[in-house]
């Protein structure tokens, strides 16, 4: 096997808190598949327009501040956000990258959600990845390309009017090319985010791998 070959090295960082489980490594893709990987998200994947580009809000649509895509086994659909999202049919970027993770972490991923962050300016508000058709065993897998952007994790006892809670919030920069494993409970707990970044001027796509129940 040849170091070109050799693209996937999960050397793991522990990230715990009260009811908060992740793993981290920042270089869980060698540099030359991340960037290929990015060149190709960036160029040949179709976002979606439209309404599947809309999330409601307390009864108003409004414009993701970002872009999506999905993709998945067929006749997989993911509903958040009173989205109600297809899986398109997986492209052979992601083929390779996707049989690799379920092989290291030893669960069949069958769904990706992809967000394109075009700049600094779009972002991802606090929520909690815990709809009941992800399989919460299987937890998510999160690979991050292109720039750094902090991702905030925060305990939903801290979010309530009056709280006395002292858990800190936890902030993982993630970078090119690493990976971020949320497991069980943490999506049970905890309230994720990523916040707007000034004078960030460069893409960053991040792929959310998952387990959909059929």
């Amino acid at each position: 096997m040849t170091e070109d070959d050799k693209y996937l090295s999960p050397n793991w960082k522990e990230i715990k808190s009260t009811g908060l489980n992740l793993l981290y490594s920042s270089k869980f893709l060698n540099k030359k598949f991340a960037d290929e990987l990015l060149f190709r998200l960036d160029s040949e994947i179709k976002y979606f327009t439209g309404d599947l580009s809309r999330v409601k809000v307390f009864g108003k649509w409004h414009n993701i501040p970002r872009q999506q895509a999905a993709f998945g086994d067929e006749g997989l659909t993911y509903k958040f956000s009173s989205l109600s999202v297809p899986a398109l049919p997986w492209p052979e970027c992601l083929v390779k990258l996707r049989n690799e993770i379920s092989k290291c972490l030893g669960t069949d991923y069958n769904f990706v959600l992809v967000n394109r962050y075009r700049n600094g300016n779009d972002y991802i508000g606090e929520h909690r990845d815990d709809e009941k058709e992800l399989d919460e065993e299987a937890g998510i897998v999160s690979i991050s390309l292109g720039a750094t952007r902090d991702f905030v994790l925060r305990h939903s006892e801290t979010r309530k009017k009056g709280s006395a809670s002292k858990i800190s919030k936890v902030t993982v920069p993630l970078e090119h090319g690493s990976c971020l494993v949320m497991k069980w409970p943490t999506n049970h707990h905890w309230y994720h985010s990523l916040p707007r970044r000034k004078g960030c001027l460069h893409v960053r796509i991040n792929l959310t791998f998952r387990k959909v129940k059929r």
